[in-house]
C-alpha cells in the first residue's frame, strides 16, 4: 500500500476511536465515579417515577390541555419553514435572483402569515388556565 492509503486508514481509525470514546466515555466515567449501587435504595425511594428527593404531590395522571400540543406543533411547523428561508437569504443579492423568485418568496411568507391568522382565529394562541379538581 502506498503512503496516501495508509494515511487515510490512520485518519479513519483515529476518528473511529474518537467516536467510541465520545460514545462510551461518559458511561465509563459515570460507572467509575458514581457511588455504589446500594446507596440508591435508601428508604425504598427507587420505585418512584422521579427520584429528586422531594415527596410527590398528587397523582402523575393529570390532564393536559390539547392547546399545548397544538402550540408545539405550530412552533415546529414555523421553525422548519423559517429554515427554508435561510437559503433564500444567501442568494438574495445575486443577479440570478429575479422578480419571479422574489414573488415566490413573498408567496411563501404569505402562506405562513395565513397559517398564523388561521391559528389566531381558531384560538390556538389564547391561553386560559384550566382548573382540574384534585382527587
Amino acid at each position: 500500500m502506498d503512503q496516501h492509503v495508509l494515511t487515510n486508514i490512520i485518519y479513519v481509525t483515529v476518528f473511529f476511536i474518537g467516536a467510541l470514546l465520545f460514545g462510551f466515555g461518559p458511561i465509563i466515567i459515570v460507572k467509575l465515579f458514581s457511588p455504589s449501587s446500594h446507596t440508591r435504595n435508601i428508604s425504598n425511594k427507587t420505585g418512584r417515577f422521579i427520584e429528586c428527593g422531594m415527596e410527590p404531590i398528587g397523582s402523575a395522571w393529570i390532564r393536559f390541555g390539547i392547546i399545548y400540543y397544538l402550540y408545539a406543533l405550530i412552533f415546529l411547523a414555523f421553525d422548519v419553514d423559517i429554515l427554508f428561508l435561510f437559503p433564500v437569504a444567501t442568494v438574495y443579492s445575486r443577479p440570478e435572483f429575479t422578480g419571479r423568485a422574489f414573488f415566490e418568496v413573498v408567496l411563501f411568507v404569505a402562506v405562513l402569515a395565513l397559517a398564523i391568522v388561521y391559528s389566531w382565529v381558531k384560538g390556538v394562541f389564547v391561553w386560559e388556565r384550566k382548573h382540574y379538581p384534585h382527587p
